[in-house]
Order: C-alpha cells, then sequence, then structure tokens
C-alpha cells in the first residue's frame, strides 16, 4: 500500500491522522453540515445506477480472446478509481465531524468460502490502488487477494484478530469501544486502520455473483467508509427500449458531507464514460507507462 506523507511541519494541517488530513479550505455551510449531520446514517443518499451490461461484457470476452481474464468488479472498481483523479472530494470522509483528506484509495469487499460440510463462509478482503495501476494490475490485485483467502483454513490477518477478540469473554465490546474513541480523535494505530475493512475508500459487494438483486448498503458508523457500491443481477435495458440487451444496477450509497450534488454528479458522468469505454482503464491513472499486462483466471468475487 502506499500512503502519501503529510506535511506534518505545518501547523494548519493539523489534526492529523493515520489515513488522512483534515481539510482547512472549506467554506462556512460545508465545514457546518458534519455538525449538523454527525452522524453516517444521517447523511446517506441512495441511487440506483444503472451501467452498461453489454459493453463491459463485449471487452471482458475480447480481452479473454487475447487470453487475459477480466471480471466485472476490475472494471467497475477500476472506473471508479479513474473517475477519482479528476473528482477527489469522493475519497474524502468525515470523522468526529470534521472532514478528512485521505491520503490512500483502497477499496473492501466480502468473498465467500465453502467449509468442509458445504455451507458458505465470509471473510472480508482490502487492497490499496496506486495511481500507476491499470484494470490489469486491479485484476491482479484481486485475484491475488481472494487466492490468498479462498481455503476454509486460510485466515487473514483480520481474521486472525477477530478470532482472538471474541476468544476472551467481555473483550469485543470493550475493544469495539476503545477503537471507536480513538479513531474518533485520530489515535487509531495505522496498523488497525490496515485490518479494518471498514477504514477504506470505497466498499463495494457483489450480488451479481450469487443471482441476488441490488440493495442499498449503509455505510458504516465505525470507520471511514463514504461510498458504498452493491453490483445487482443484470436485468433487461428496458430504458432503451431492446429488452435483449442488459444492464446492471448498482445500488449506490453515498455520505452527502464529503461533496456536493454537483461533484457528485461530475464523479458519475466521468464513472459513466470510463464503463462505457472500459478500453481507456488500460492506461495507468497517472499517465505513466503501461506494466504488463496480467492474465489472471479468476470467478466474480461474491459478496453479501
Amino acid at each position: 500500500m502506499v500512503y502519501n506523507s503529510p506535511n506534518s511541519d505545518r501547523i494548519e494541517d493539523l489534526p492529523m491522522r493515520p489515513d488522512g488530513t483534515r481539510v482547512k479550505d472549506l467554506p462556512p455551510i460545508v465545514a457546518a453540515v458534519p455538525y449538523i449531520m454527525p452522524k453516517r446514517y444521517d447523511a446517506w443518499n441512495s441511487i440506483t445506477e444503472y451501467i452498461d451490461e453489454e459493453a463491459i461484457k463485449s471487452y471482458i470476452r475480447e480481452k479473454r480472446r487475447s487470453g487475459v481474464r477480466i471480471n466485472h468488479m476490475a472494471v467497475i472498481i477500476a472506473a471508479y478509481y479513474k473517475a477519482i483523479q479528476t473528482n477527489p472530494k469522493l475519497n474524502y470522509f468525515v470523522v468526529n465531524s470534521h472532514i478528512y483528506r485521505r491520503n490512500h484509495f483502497s477499496v473492501s469487499f466480502v468473498i465467500l468460502k465453502k467449509l468442509a460440510d458445504g455451507s458458505p463462509d465470509e471473510t472480508t478482503l482490502k487492497i490499496y490502488l496506486e495511481p500507476s495501476d491499470t484494470v490489469f494490475t486491479i485484476q491482479q490485485k484481486i485475484t491475488d487477494a481472494i487466492e490468498a483467502n479462498r481455503h476454509t483454513e486460510q485466515k487473514n490477518s483480520t481474521d486472525k484478530f477477530a478470532r482472538m477478540m471474541f476468544s476472551v469473554p467481555g473483550l469485543p465490546k470493550f475493544v469495539v469501544w476503545l477503537a471507536y474513541h480513538l479513531d474518533k480523535h485520530g489515535l487509531l494505530p495505522r496498523k488497525i486502520i490496515d485490518l479494518s475493512p471498514f477504514h477504506t475508500s470505497l466498499f463495494i459487494t457483489n450480488l451479481a455473483s450469487i443471482k441476488t438483486s441490488h440493495i442499498y448498503h449503509h455505510c458504516y458508523e465505525f470507520g471511514t467508509t463514504s461510498v458504498f457500491v452493491c453490483m445487482g443481477k443484470p436485468v433487461p435495458n428496458y430504458m432503451s427500449g431492446d429488452l435483449s440487451k442488459k444492464m446492471m444496477p448498482l445500488g449506490i450509497v453515498m455520505d452527502e458531507r464529503i461533496a456536493t450534488g454537483y461533484e457528485y454528479a461530475s464523479f458519475y458522468n466521468d464513472f459513466r464514460k470510463h464503463i462505457r469505454r472500459p478500453e481507456l482503464l488500460e492506461t495507468p491513472f497517472d499517465g505513466s507507462a503501461a506494466p504488463e499486462t496480467a492474465k489472471a483466471d479468476t470467478e466474480e468475487p461474491a459478496a453479501v
């Protein structure tokens, strides 16, 4: 992962957190909104965004013919990250009624695993993206994270920490209380933030992979999640009138305190553009030379 080091010798940048720097240059009304709506559940707006399933499927098929495996989630995450480059406020977050500029970009998602008896189990993963990434390297990061956690005997650091915490009676309530209050005051250690799937730029869930309709999933009060995206099962494109074509519904919940309606609209216009033209996601987001294309072969991550 890459954290951008904040300029710690400037007193006006304080207070700082391990994952971000407080935004000071805000219009008075924008700075006041988090005090009027102090909780994330006070401030969440929701929308269903329908994206062109045919464009994504066509792109995925084209890449597979050349030996490159890409899935829907990688395309959507890449398009989202690309749009963030020109709309950085979508990577802001609010803690304790203060707005912060995040110093990295991360994505959390849940995968399903099968236990020995065939029943499903799930674990939460988090990947970090960098400006040098492309849709290919994002796919590789998703694939690597899934492969490292696919089997029931494989436990990531988050799972191990949770298992340890719940092994001691009375400890979970105290640990969660302590973490919540440390986080509120910017004192939660970076190692805990790195473990936490709730401290993320984007939380995405893929209900399409289990043939389920999209939902509007709340943004967690604990942590720094400002946007939650739920991929739903593709449906006939009744908007175009051609019911033989499909579109994928995205249930999106967003924290209205981090950006204005105009800024959200600008972001989603850029997001739609990159969904319609996925080939734009093959170049690094910082304009540098593209790395070697990864040939990933993975199933769509399932999430609930």
